[in-house]
């Protein structure tokens, strides 16, 4: 069982690209059993793994316990908040406090869970009318590695390596606490598969504007060999007999982008791309362009199919040079 579980994490983060192999990674830690797995499971695995506890200190002796028992059992280094934080804080703001705090270690692991997500997606679906989940990876450095894993997993991985934990008696009085107290037990009565449903909305993906689908059904149903609608901001979609192409410029946040060659295509990096006809990943890039982490996200590679064959701004792909012409707005 537990084989199986490691393979399942390696796996995720091999997909995810979110750890280096045998890279350094700093483990937040709670002292729970999510956390405490995350830590030992990583150690398992040849990654470089540290701990470090934030202690909040909203329990009292409880948080000094959790701490205590961190450093004693984890090799945990113990910081603690400056205290400038207001008062009345969400669980939200203490989680952003943990990050902030932290910052200087880097690349850093959560022990979040696949229950935490169906958790989450169920809370801002009632409370925003979304289904946004948790990432995977955050701009700042923080990954989260055990998202495929279930709560009553890494228990059961604790118990079977030996491996003590805490239990926070205070999360019985947050809203992720009702939620898993009171209401997911009742959508299990309604349905044994809720949890699974409800996670399988994290992978769902936003649909079209209505106005552009639209469009493009029409463009889709039309019968004459040629046919062009306007979708606006300066770009038309052409068909030609079965074929359908974008021409025109393209807005991607503050850049601008024009290309006279056909099928091509705008998006954000994904892991493990690379630069057609070169070794070197598009990460690599961006460190070497010293490129900002929060901005590497939101940097447009354009596409051919599955080959990167220009990221704007730095590098052209080999026989590409200057067939894509792109400026970004200085101002944005």
């Amino acid at each position: 069982m537990t084989t199986s579980l490691a393979a399942r994490v390696e796996s995720a983060i091999r997909r995810g690209d979110l750890i280096s192999p045998g890279g350094d990674v700093a483990c937040l830690v709670s002292g729970g059993p999510d956390s405490t797995c995350l830590w030992h499971v990583l150690g398992a695995l040849g990654y470089r793994v540290s701990a470090v506890h934030v202690n909040h200190g909203l329990r009292g002796g409880e948080s000094d316990e959790d701490a205590r028992h961190c450093q004693q059992r984890m090799d945990a280094v113990i910081l603690e908040p400056s205290g400038s934080e207001p008062e009345g804080r969400t669980e939200a703001d203490l989680r952003n406090v943990r990050y902030r705090t932290t910052e200087e270690f880097g690349l850093r692991a959560t022990g979040h869970t696949a229950s935490d997500q169906v958790e989450t997606i169920l809370y801002r679906l009632v409370a925003s009318g979304t289904t946004k989940g948790i990432k995977a990876k955050r701009e700042d450095g923080v990954v989260r590695p055990l998202l495929s894993l279930w709560r009553e997993e890494t228990e059961a991985y604790c118990r079977v390596h030996g491996l003590p934990f805490r239990v926070d008696s205070s999360n019985a009085d947050t809203k992720r606490g009702l939620i898993r107290r009171e209401i997911l037990p009742r959508l299990r009565e309604l349905h044994p598969a809720a949890d699974q449903n409800l996670l399988a909305l994290a992978e769902t993906r936003p649909g079209l504007p209505r106005a552009l689908e639209r469009a493009l059904s029409e463009l889709l149903s039309a019968t004459e060999g040629t046919k062009s609608i306007d979708l606006g901001a300066g770009v038309r979609a052409v068909r030609v007999y079965d074929e359908i192409r974008l021409e025109g410029r393209v807005t991607f946040g503050p850049w601008q982008l024009e290309s006279a060659c056909s099928g091509l295509s705008v998006r954000t990096r994904r892991p493990g791309d690379r630069l057609a006809g070169r070794r070197k990943k598009v990460q690599d890039l961006f460190v070497d362009a010293k490129v900002p982490m929060l901005e590497r996200d939101e940097w447009p590679l354009v596409v051919l199919g599955n080959d990167v064959v220009s990221v704007p701004g730095i590098v052209d792909a080999p026989g590409w040079e200057g067939a894509v012409r792109a400026w970004k707005d200085r101002g944005a």
